[in-house]
């Protein structure tokens, strides 16, 4: 095994091409910066520059004194999603409750299906159009209206349009599973930014963006894990703070839209160059609904539509024909009023039973997931309750540099009476 080149950019390809052909295998340490450098003849910055381009890859990790390792591949992370077989009652999942999903292939009856070629457009006129009224109160004038596999795939999109590996994003701490995975996919850096019950705190998300980060991905309402929703006045602090670093990438994740309870509010300052709204339909419509409309600046669109061109990978104009014609249904409109109020009352029930068992709770929080924090260890807490008969997830799963204590309780399907047990179980795997 010998390392070769005269630019970080040689060295780097030379130690993937190492890595790749199995000869560098997970937790073999590299050279000394100096002791390579002295033997390529090269400048030690440049090995340097090598060093930080593997550990941005993940192909490598540097660990100070003890030098530079090989990193084993990266795995696709906890994901979301329901345990398949499991004998527990399952309140990890992340899923809306199936009673409140509406029947999509109705909709292929109203209005039956034309068939679409390349290079027409693509995104139907009519879903642009209820696209436009939704986001015009929220949005900077002008914006562009484009459609996305769903919230995750756009955030995707959007920073790879933007970023390059190695560059830092500020996120929530805790954060959503599903933005955690695709940063260290991608290659980009997680730069975690305390919540709390009002949201993203703005003098944290300062000093992230003080240290370079170059993207910002927050949610409004319905923040997953904690359930949280920005305030008016966190709003505002944060739109000044935006305002400080128009340079930076604001995306704002606003997947909960269609059930939210809670008032939207922008933290886009005026002006800002580079921005986007998304909003996913998976939560009122059912997660296999993969879509979400984005609202965003020209320049922005401009990026996102060269990844969703006509003759690639745009999104399917008989999914967008079902979801135009479903959402336009008034019955449906029905229905998803009465699974926004469904999912509170859930959601109330829940916050009184742990506060009569005296076990906090973020309340008066949103969305299908509530957040106990915990002082102790999570893990250990979701084992008891699994022993109970309870699955939830812990704490470490959403922390982004280091684990998170509490645990996050999907309560879309859960009943009053599970309230009260659930509250006593918790209770008790904390003596």
């Amino acid at each position: 095994m010998k390392i070769q080149g005269k630019t970080a950019a040689e060295i780097f390809d030379c130690v993937r091409a190492l890595r790749q052909s199995g000869q560098l295998r997970p937790g073999q340490v590299l050279p000394p910066v100096r002791d390579l450098a002295a033997e390529l003849d090269i400048n030690r910055n440049t090995v340097a520059a090598a060093y930080k381009r593997l550990a941005a890859a993940g192909i490598a990790a540097t660990q100070g004194r003890l030098g530079t390792i090989i990193r084993e591949p990266s795995g696709p992370g906890e994901q979301e999603g329901a345990l398949s077989n499991s004998p527990l009652v399952d309140l990890a999942s992340g899923n809306p409750n199936p009673a409140w999903l509406p029947d999509l292939t109705a909709a292929l009856a109203l209005r039956p299906y034309r068939p679409r070629l390349y290079g027409e457009p693509t995104v139907n006129a009519g879903l642009e159009d209820y696209a436009r009224a939704w986001f015009a109160p929220d949005c900077l004038a002008p914006f562009e209206v484009n459609l996305t596999h769903g919230a995750v795939d756009a955030i995707e999109r959007l920073l790879s349009s933007h970023l390059v590996a190695g560059d830092k994003v500020a996120v929530e701490n805790p954060c959503f599973l599903s933005s955690i995975n695709l940063l260290r996919i991608a290659g980009l850096l997680a730069v975690g930014v305390p919540v709390d019950a009002e949201g993203m705190q703005a003098q944290a998300l300062e000093a992230a963006l003080g240290k370079g980060a170059q993207a910002v991905i927050l949610t409004p309402r319905a923040h997953n894990p904690t359930g949280c929703s920005l305030s008016a006045k966190r709003a505002r602090a944060l739109a000044r703070v935006l305002a400080r670093y128009p340079h930076v990438m604001v995306i704002v994740d606003d997947h909960f839209a269609l059930l939210s309870n809670t008032e939207y509010h922008s933290v886009l300052p005026a002006g800002a160059q580079r921005w986007a709204l998304v909003r996913s339909l998976t939560k009122a419509l059912g997660p296999d609904v993969r879509m979400a409309m984005v609202a965003s600046d020209a320049a922005t669109s401009r990026q996102l539509r060269l990844r969703l061109a006509s003759g690639t990978s745009w999104v399917s104009h008989l999914l967008q024909d079902m979801v135009e014609v479903t959402l336009g249904r008034p019955e449906v409109a029905r229905q998803m009023a009465r699974a926004r109020e469904d999912y509170a009352r859930r959601r109330q029930v829940l916050e009184d039973a742990l506060r009569a068992q005296g076990v906090p709770c973020a309340g008066q929080g949103d969305g299908f997931n509530l957040w106990v924090p915990l002082d102790t260890d999570g893990q250990a807490v979701a084992l008891a309750l699994a022993h109970r008969g309870w699955l939830v997830r812990h704490g470490d799963a959403f922390g982004v540099q280091e684990p998170v204590g509490g645990l996050r309780i999907t309560l879309s399907s859960i009943e009053p009476a599970q309230c009260r047990d659930l509250a006593r179980d918790i209770r008790q795997s904390l003596g």
